[in-house]
């Protein structure tokens, strides 16, 4: 099987995309990444060869993901918006051969020395042609090829995650881990499940794994439609929920606090949708709340990581109390186990343990991280704490580790230390995750300037923008004389967490 065949059996006149005003059917997507497989396969490309898209939300990225996947190639979707630095260290990382460059990241790609990234042979402009490149129109114009059949556990896709092992890894997703992820969730509510009558609302980013594969993967198994959200603005983001008559909407609880803090709306806008989930990080129950009493919707939010593809538990389809993530999708296994390696009672907290044929084949070229989170018995160790009720519901109650989870995207503070102490002017530092309104926790640096030395707040923080994602960022930073650590030298970050 190849997982870019969920687009293969419905009917050609049928949409399958809506991005930027236009629409695509079901039939003229086929033709066109038949084309680009040809293209793609015409450079020079083999089966297993890693082709980066770095794209917003748009035909340009869905496009070339699955002719991607269909040609044998593993994908590797990136956020377009990261600095140079941190696309030229993922693209080093994975020995990526080529690179579909969308308008959004045109001119950081542009100042991309090949020098950095050696395995990067073809860099392909989506609407425009790259320095020493080419266009992907080129690829439209090639000559049709078959899609190239992949076994279960080939791979698909490397999908870059702070997940549960610590640093950024890239997590390796099969063909068979996604397509059956899509079937568990389908198949963990039959009658609320999406239909090919449903429009999606395709705002979460498509190189997250909750967008790839929730909402653009079920969307396009199922034959119905998603209209493809480039930036969000929550007034226009209604306005294209009316307008299309979106019956399907996935979003962050930023996305949700932004309805629910809008004034003066009149809640038909959302009179069609009759699913609402809230994913990629953990919901404030004042925001379903609200959403409740503006659009008369109930707020639906499950669990999962990248590494399990990435859909474990939900709770559509059944009496879910407040606070419950649900239960687990169909064909995985959940185990809670304590310090002392034994299954907790109900009731008890203990780490979430998961197992089932979503789990992630591994981390690229890491044996060590890998045994570190996957054990002999298939067990994925997620880092998660959580306790079960009496009826088996699941509950999240904290993070094992120091995991800060801005707008559902991990940030591990070593890795934003990492960038700290390589600024001349600090001694030492320690980074936390504190609570925040919209983004559910922010990014907060203690510093040690060096003795003698003037730093300045903003100079910090614009010292970490040239060098991180904007997530990873500190958007406060605070100097002190020490930072506080045990009798071993570890920062104790619980110190820090409580001063705050």
């Amino acid at each position: 099987m190849n997982l870019a065949t969920i687009i293969e059996p419905h009917p050609d006149d049928a949409v399958a995309l809506i991005s930027r005003g236009r629409d695509t059917s079901y039939g003229e997507l086929r033709r066109q990444v038949a084309a680009m497989r040809g293209g793609l396969t015409a450079l020079g490309l083999v089966p297993g060869d890693r082709v980066a898209i770095i794209a917003n939300n748009n035909w340009y990225f869905v496009a070339s993901y699955l002719a991607v996947l269909g040609a044998g190639l593993v994908a590797v979707p990136m956020n377009p918006a990261s600095p140079l630095a941190e696309l030229c260290s993922e693209l080093a990382e994975v020995e990526v051969t080529a690179a579909v460059v969308g308008p959004s990241a045109r001119s950081t790609m542009a100042a991309l020395d090949r020098a950095a990234v050696p395995a990067l042979q073809h860099l392909i402009g989506a609407g425009f042609v790259p320095d020493g490149g080419i266009g992907l129109d080129d690829l439209l114009g090639a000559e049709p090829t078959p899609v190239v059949d992949r076994a279960d556990d080939d791979l698909a896709v490397l999908a870059f995650t702070s997940g549960t092992a610590g640093s950024p890894r890239a997590a390796k997703l099969t063909h068979g881990s996604l397509y059956v992820n899509i079937r568990q969730v389908l198949a963990a509510a039959p009658e609320e499940a999406q239909g090919p009558d449903d429009v999606a609302f395709g705002l979460l980013p498509l190189f997250h794994i909750f967008g790839l594969n929730v909402v653009l993967g079920i969307t396009l198994h199922t034959g119905s439609r998603v209209v493809l959200i480039e930036r969000f603005d929550p007034i226009s983001a209604l306005e294209a929920i009316e307008r299309h008559g979106i019956t399907t909407v996935s979003g962050p609880p930023t996305m949700w606090a932004a309805f629910a803090g809008l004034v003066g709306v009149d809640p038909e806008v959302m009179a069609t949708v009759r699913t609402a989930a809230s994913g990629a990080a953990k919901l404030p129950p004042e925001v379903a709340q609200a959403i409740r009493a503006k659009f008369g919707l109930e707020l639906n939010e499950g669990y999962g990581l990248t590494e399990a593809s990435p859909v474990v538990t939900s709770p559509v389809g059944m009496d879910t109390p407040a606070g419950s993530v649900g239960m687990a999708v169909p064909g995985v296994e959940l185990r809670l186990v304590g310090l002392d390696g034994e299954d907790v009672l109900v009731g008890d907290a203990g780490e979430l343990w998961v197992r089932g044929p979503n789990v992630f084949a591994g981390y690229w070229e890491d044996t060590e991280a890998t045994q570190r989170v996957l054990d002999a018995d298939g067990w994925l160790h997620t880092g998660d704490v959580a306790v079960v009720d009496d009826d088996g519901f699941l509950y999240l109650v904290d993070r094992m580790k120091d995991l800060i989870i801005v707008s559902g995207f991990n940030v591990f503070p070593a890795e934003v230390e990492e960038v700290l102490m390589a600024h001349p002017a600090v001694e030492s530092c320690a980074v936390v995750g504190v609570p925040h309104p919209y983004t559910g926790e922010a990014v907060k640096a203690y510093v040690v300037a060096r003795p003698g030395v003037s730093i300045e707040e903003d100079d910090v923080i614009a010292f970490c923008a040239g060098r991180l994602a904007r997530y990873k960022c500190p958007n406060k930073v605070w100097f002190v004389e020490e930072i506080p650590k045990g009798l071993g030298g570890k920062v104790i970050r619980r110190a820090l967490r409580d001063a705050h």
